[in-house]
């Protein structure tokens, strides 16, 4: 059966509120990071090859690579980007072998299913992929700092869930995972993980209901 890529968009669009703005916020930085030169891109966990197919639209890339551990989703990337230059491997960011061959890499909702360890082994990887100076931009599911804020942030999401087109059993089987099959960090997490994996830069740029943006650079 083929890939629909149409459904699977539409589907994450009713889970990831401002799905399209955080691509947008991606892309706008690493425009400004780019400075109008050349850049060479790694988009791990590149799922159905959206984002990519935008940054391949919207940036100078020197080199376009996307790795994801899924066989379905890089056939679904290399549909999305046809006609575009680009290179495609099977692998999950925990295990990545490049060695600083990119300006940027970007990871974006993938790492929030990893234990601790496979977590930080997947930043490291990130990390080593990145030539001195280079940028990686994270976005993930962030926990709360309370079982209060926590309540109030699931409510919400099962409220976006329901008025873009979920059912009330769908909504509740999606707050059931947090900790369960996805396990957030806080923000004060994420930062201290990017920082001990040894970026000199760790800063939040975009934030909305869980998902938040980060990016690191690497020292010169």
């Amino acid at each position: 059966m083929a890939f629909d890529l149409c459904a699977y968009d539409e589907n994450v669009r009713k889970v990831i509120p401002y799905y399209d703005e955080i691509h947008a916020q991606t892309i706008d930085l690493l425009s400004e990071f780019a400075n109008g030169n050349e850049i060479a891109l790694l988009d791990t966990g590149c799922g159905s090859g959206t984002f990519a197919r935008k940054a391949a639209d919207s940036l100078l890339l020197s080199e376009l690579v996307l790795c994801d551990p899924l066989e379905g989703m890089l056939d679904a990337a290399k549909q999305k980007l046809a006609g575009k230059t680009a290179e495609f491997h099977q692998t999950g960011s925990e295990s990545l072998k490049f060695t600083e061959r990119f300006d940027a890499v970007t990871a974006i909702q993938c790492h929030h299913y990893f234990d601790q360890q496979t977590r930080e082994s997947a930043v490291k990887n990130c990390f080593y992929a990145l030539k001195p100076g280079g940028i990686l931009i994270v976005f993930e599911n962030t926990a709360a700092n309370s079982e209060a804020g926590k309540a109030l942030l699931l409510g919400r999401l099962e409220r976006f869930g329901l008025t873009h087109g979920r059912t009330p059993e769908e909504v509740k089987h999606h707050s059931a995972r947090y900790g369960t099959e996805y396990f957030p960090l806080t923000i004060e997490e994420h930062l201290q993980l990017l920082r001990n994996t040894g970026f000199c830069t760790a800063e939040v740029f975009w934030h909305s209901y869980h998902q938040t943006g980060f990016y690191a650079l690497k020292d010169h």
